[in-house]
């Protein structure tokens, strides 16, 4: 499958769209409004520097995230969720309304 390529199945596309943990926890910093790279990553600890720009690549290449980039020096770029990325807010309610659901401990 091409980068740009998407499967047919929502679900599928969905998958591919967020894969990994740190896509969906990008989103949820983002659904705060618009975040610089460095505040992104210090929301997010562990997360590489390549891992939150490749994400960020991605997300911006299917038009979930705009970028920013402000005439400043030093220059100033910010990173905030389109109209279609700020509909996983509902899609991220849901999910942890569902975890929080699941016992925390088992038995």
């Amino acid at each position: 499958m091409m980068q740009n390529d998407l499967p047919e199945c929502g679900v599928a596309r969905f998958l591919v769209l967020l894969e990994g943990p740190w896509a969906t926890l990008i989103v949820r910093e983002l659904l705060h409004g618009s975040l610089r790279f460095g505040e992104l990553r210090d929301r997010l600890p562990g997360i590489s520097p390549h891992t939150l720009t490749s994400r960020l690549r991605q997300f911006e290449a299917h038009g979930l995230v705009t970028r920013t980039v402000f005439a400043e020096v030093p220059p100033r770029v910010e990173y905030a969720l389109t109209p279609l990325g700020l509909q996983l807010r509902t899609v991220l309610d849901a999910m942890a309304e569902w975890a929080l659901a699941v016992p925390a401990t088992r038995p």
